[in-house]
């Protein structure tokens, strides 16, 4: 075996031969997460292609704009709802951050305030289901509440 290093110095050796690494186990997710970044980009690019090449009228162009980024928006407060038959068949709201849940009320209602002051429709609607996502978590977060890991209790000073 003189010469030879790393997985290829045991590869005929059954007991030692090559074992996946664990590490790499999450790779089938990994491109399933990078297809749907790539897929998003190009949704996102053919809406700036069409918006800046097809839409010659200024305001024509801001109103599908604002429609536009406001599919996004609301996309963006459901996505977190995607987990909701885990957490309700679980009875875990572990996968659920309370900071993010939080900082996502605050902003949406800031949002819909500074949307509603300004009279403006293409920043209240799309961030009222921030306020109604943000209330559904909080409902479970008080349901489910988050059990502290034992691997990481807090220290005593």
């Amino acid at each position: 075996m003189e010469g030879k290093h790393g997985p290829q110095a045991y590869a005929n050796d059954p007991e030692r031969g090559q074992r996946p690494v664990p590490a790499l186990s999450h790779h089938g997710s990994q491109r399933a997460v990078l297809l749907q970044t790539a897929t998003l980009l190009g949704v996102l690019l053919l809406g700036y292609g069409y918006f800046g090449l097809l839409v010659p009228d200024p305001e024509a162009r801001l109103q599908q704009l604002g429609l536009f980024c406001s599919v996004f928006t609301i996309s963006m407060y459901l996505s977190p709802l995607t987990d909701l038959a885990k957490v309700i068949q679980t009875k875990s709201t572990q996968c659920f951050s309370f900071s993010l849940t939080i900082a996502t009320l605050l902003t949406s209602v800031s949002w819909c305030l500074y949307g509603f002051r300004l009279r403006d429709p293409y920043i209240m609607v799309p961030n009222f289901p921030g306020i109604l996502t943000s209330f559904i978590r909080l409902w479970l977060f008080w349901k489910y509440p988050q059990e502290q890991d034992r691997n990481y209790r807090l220290l005593q000073t």
